[in-house]
């Protein structure tokens, strides 16, 4: 009988740890075991016991340190037993070629899901905030919500309040209607700069501008992109990261790509103007991994002259010919398609 109820008070624990790591030890301190008492040693025969079975509560981690990972435990989702609702994709607004009016040719082919993730990957000032902007902006009569590096400052109050520059990005957007009938805001800006996934608003846009690890631990970005999908219910995650000139994918390698839906790629194209090249797309109307545009910034937010360029032909991407500047893209390396 004393086997018994304490097998009910380990579950009770571990009901309470699910998804994480337990001590052997600490979980004799927790159930205040006696060392001198049968149950001391009866303990590791129970977490041995909950470890097998149909439906395990626990698995060994592999250390030889005396810890276990409590397992979440699930139910069966049942697909056809009962009427499920259809929705169809989200309707995102991408930026507009302020001269055209139209969106960025990609809006037309990229399809957007609740819960997804638009990671856009950039090199240092080279306009990830202007099209974060740009997405606020456009899709503002949902309420979206900002946060990240650019937007707050401290004021001489102690208190947070608008960045400079971001009041200066927004009066250039002249476009954009930022508030309602009363003068509030239509967004939600908040001082986050860390923990980003606690300050998601569920089933909402929410744009993160942008994600950096102080201690320089890169990698952990792409567990920080997984919290945040975790937490976004039915809205959309719009995030920026760094990126490295030339490089395939954002800071944090791989595991940023991970989790993202659809992966914008930003680049220099010549001296004055924006490359865009579409990295993983999720799903998609035709294939766009790969696809390159080219486009420029007026004012630091206006997006103009966006088009679909590709590889130059005649210097295959090298931006020299016969050891001089290549006469048909300028040295660009890209052409106009």
């Amino acid at each position: 009988m004393a086997e018994i109820k304490l097998i009910d008070k380990v579950r009770q624990v571990l009901s309470q740890s699910q998804g994480r790591d337990i001590d052997l030890m600490q979980l004799r301190k927790e159930l205040n075991i006696d060392p001198a008492s049968p149950s001391w040693e009866g303990l590791r025969v129970i977490l041995h016991r909950l470890c097998e079975g149909e439906t395990p509560i626990l698995r060994t981690t592999g250390r030889k340190d005396g810890t276990y990972h409590v397992i979440t435990q699930v139910k069966p989702v049942s697909v056809f037993g009962s009427s499920r609702e259809r929705r169809p994709p989200c309707i995102l607004i991408f930026p507009k070629d302020r001269d055209t009016q139209l969106e960025m040719y990609p809006a037309e082919q990229v399809v957007v899901r609740e819960g997804d993730m638009l990671l856009i990957a950039g090199r240092s000032n080279y306009g990830k905030t202007a099209l974060c902007m740009n997405f606020l902006g456009e899709n503002i009569d949902k309420h979206p919500v900002l946060m990240g590096n650019e937007y707050t400052v401290i004021g001489e109050s102690g208190e947070f309040e608008p960045a400079p520059r971001f009041l200066s990005r927004l009066d250039n957007m002249k476009w954009i209607e930022w508030t309602n009938g009363d003068g509030m805001d239509k967004f939600t800006l908040l001082p986050v700069r860390d923990d980003y996934a606690s300050h998601i608003q569920k089933d909402k846009i929410n744009i993160i501008d942008w994600i950096n690890v102080d201690t320089g631990e890169h990698y952990m970005i792409g567990t920080i992109l997984e919290q945040i999908k975790r937490r976004l219910g039915k809205g959309i995650a719009i995030v920026a990261i760094q990126k490295a000139e030339g490089a395939a994918i954002g800071r944090g390698g791989q595991f940023t790509q991970d989790f993202a839906d659809c992966e914008l790629l930003i680049d220099a194209l010549g001296k004055e103007e924006i490359l865009l090249t579409m990295g993983k797309v999720k799903e998609s109307k035709t294939r766009m991994y790969g696809k390159t545009y080219g486009y420029s910034l007026r004012h630091g937010v206006e997006v103009t002259n966006f088009r679909e360029v590709g590889t130059c032909p005649q210097c295959k991407g090298k931006g020299w010919s016969m050891n001089q500047l290549c006469d048909k893209c300028k040295g660009k390396k890209y052409v106009d398609i």
